[in-house]
């Protein structure tokens, strides 16, 4: 992993209430590095989508300190900040303003005054990032929910942001858009085109990311690799996470007697596992 850090968190806290009994994040430090698919997880109410939007200035901390990029995040470098993160939210319809594809990433682009060519070279190249180039002229209304999440990463990629927060991008998706938009990130992160972080309560998710970060009650929890982070095993399902079904079918067939190296994080893992112990019988 790049060890040049692109976000450094030192002990923030937030309460969206003053008299809040318990802050919504409570002494949060972390950092996040060049070129690293970041996943921080998370029940309702963790503290982890209220991380992602301090990390983007939408709200303050009371205390702490974030820089981004060498910036210290403040009220008056905050729209300096804005533009070396992008995000992706929950709801893909919401983030619509075009009536069609083409239009829609070009948005932001033309808000900060992007020349024309230059527009349209960075709307062709980021839809076809996320092999949405056929779809330019479609009105976004017709596309599949996977699709329109798509075209909202093709909207941030455009501005060519340091990063990528994805909040909660796929938890509204169907198992077919939640892998699209998976793939999609997988392929930037692999092509160094972003830093990504991804912000979500999915385990399954979680697990193809680099590392991970945990978050409870509003603190960091665990922080690893995924295969150290399910290690934790019940102490992730007693703070209301589920452990992706692959890693859990591994402590089965372990338990069962199959004789598995080791307790898989994706089903393609375990398939080509079981597949070669079958061949050696």
């Amino acid at each position: 992993m790049n060890e040049k850090h692109l976000i450094s968190v030192n002990d923030i806290t937030y309460r969206y209430r003053k008299d809040a009994e318990r802050p919504a994040l409570d002494g949060v430090s972390l950092q996040v590095y060049e070129g690293e698919w970041l996943a921080i997880v998370g029940h309702n109410g963790s503290g982890k989508s209220t991380l992602a939007r301090a990390l983007n200035g939408l709200i303050m901390p009371e205390t702490g300190e974030i820089e981004v990029g060498g910036i210290p995040l403040t009220e008056e470098s905050v729209w300096d900040v804005r533009k070396k993160i992008g995000m992706v939210f929950q709801n893909p319809d919401n983030q619509f303003v075009g009536t069609t594809v083409r239009d829609d990433v070009a948005f932001g682009l033309e808000n900060n005054g992007v020349p024309r060519e230059e527009m349209i070279e960075r709307v062709d190249w980021a839809t076809k990032q996320v092999n949405m180039f056929d779809f330019l002229d479609q009105e976004p209304h017709h596309l599949s929910g996977g699709q329109k999440q798509r075209v909202a990463i093709a909207g941030v990629l455009a501005a060519r942001p340091d990063i990528i927060i994805l909040d909660e991008a796929t938890s509204m998706l169907d198992p077919i858009g939640r892998e699209e938009v998976l793939e999609t990130v997988r392929h930037l992160k692999e092509q160094g085109m972003a830093t990504v972080i991804s912000i979500t309560h999915d385990l399954n998710e979680a697990a193809k990311a680099d590392r991970i970060i945990v978050m409870n009650g509003g603190r960091k929890y665990a922080e690893g690799p995924p295969e150290e982070v399910f290690r934790l095993n019940e102490d992730l399902v007693q703070i209301g996470l589920d452990l992706p079904f692959s890693f859990q079918l591994s402590l089965l067939l372990k338990e069962s007697g199959v004789d598995l190296e080791g307790n898989h994080l994706t089903q393609e893992g375990l398939v080509k596992e079981l597949w070669t112990l079958r061949s050696k019988m």
